[in-house]
């Protein structure tokens, strides 16, 4: 099932966390050789992680991580401003109706599914909060996976060539997505959003079993 889960609430799920950010250090610095800081733990956090981000997780029936996005308004401090400006030639990119979409990661042996259900997060995010774009830096990996599931960016700008190159792209509302990606998942629309809804809840600071 999805889970969103502000940072200061990750504590309340101790195995999804520790997971998520382990499979992140697996992913960017063991697989892609990014310039990443993993800790004693075997973590990899960054200071965005300290900026109580939304985390869109998809938590495997045993609890644990199976993939992940970590979402931020560019009202406040950024990614992609604070590192990516030669990519937009110095423009900031702010906006309370788009947020920033960073570290997407997938736990080794995920299947397709789990990359549906966290383009499925990432839409209802978009829905929830009325956003018009999300806003992201990707590399050719990534686009290759965007394109998979249909969903291009309108690229802002990019630099370097090959497995070096970079761009910060927009992802736009769309609505029509939303029926091709949940049967991807294998839910219906009204499941999707109780997840979101559970998670908002009173309650929702208590883990449930993973139903899916």
């Amino acid at each position: 099932m999805l889970r969103y889960i502000y940072g200061d609430s990750l504590h309340n799920f101790p195995l999804l966390r520790d997971t998520m950010f382990r499979d992140r250090a697996d992913q960017f610095k063991n697989r892609l050789g990014w310039a990443v800081q993993v800790d004693d733990a075997g973590f990899e956090r960054d200071e965005y992680d300290d900026c109580n981000p939304l985390y869109v997780v998809w938590e495997n029936a045993d609890g644990t991580h199976g993939g992940s996005m970590r979402f931020l308004p560019t009202v406040g401090q950024t990614m992609v401003n604070d590192h990516f400006g030669h990519l937009t030639d110095g423009v900031r990119i702010e906006s309370p109706l788009i947020w920033e979409c960073t570290r997407f990661c997938l736990a080794p042996g995920a299947d397709r599914k789990v990359t549906a259900a966290l383009t499925l997060g990432a839409g209802e995010v978009m829905d929830e909060f009325k956003l018009d774009h999300f806003v992201g830096v990707f590399d050719p990996r990534m686009e290759r996976i965007y394109r998979l599931m249909g969903l291009c960016p309108d690229v802002i700008g990019r630099a370097g060539q090959g497995r070096e190159e970079i761009g910060v792209g927009l992802w736009q509302m769309c609505k029509d997505a939303f029926a091709p990606t949940l049967a991807k998942v294998g839910i219906d629309r009204s499941t999707s959003k109780a997840w979101l809804r559970e998670a908002f809840s009173p309650v929702a600071k208590m883990p449930l079993q993973a139903s899916v």
